[in-house]
């Protein structure tokens, strides 16, 4: 017995979403990290603040398809 195609392409963005998760986790402490040493470069940790932004979008929009809006 095979999945839905519809089933697949959702498991496929949780995976993804839990990447990107992840990655954000990661960028959080490594701005943590940086800014904790007191000796953190400016734009590096707004650098590393911008793509920690840029991957929430991400996070945002694949839970979007994963949970499509409901009309009631």
């Amino acid at each position: 017995m095979t999945a839905s195609p519809q089933m697949d392409r959702t498991e496929v963005l949780r995976v993804k979403l839990e990447t990107r998760r992840q990655e954000h986790r990661d960028l959080d402490e490594a701005i943590h990290a940086l800014h904790d040493k007191g000796h953190a470069d400016a734009l590096t940790l707004q650098r590393l603040k911008r793509q920690k932004l840029a991957i929430k979008d991400q996070i945002r929009r694949l839970e979007d398809e994963i949970t499509p809006d409901i009309i009631a």
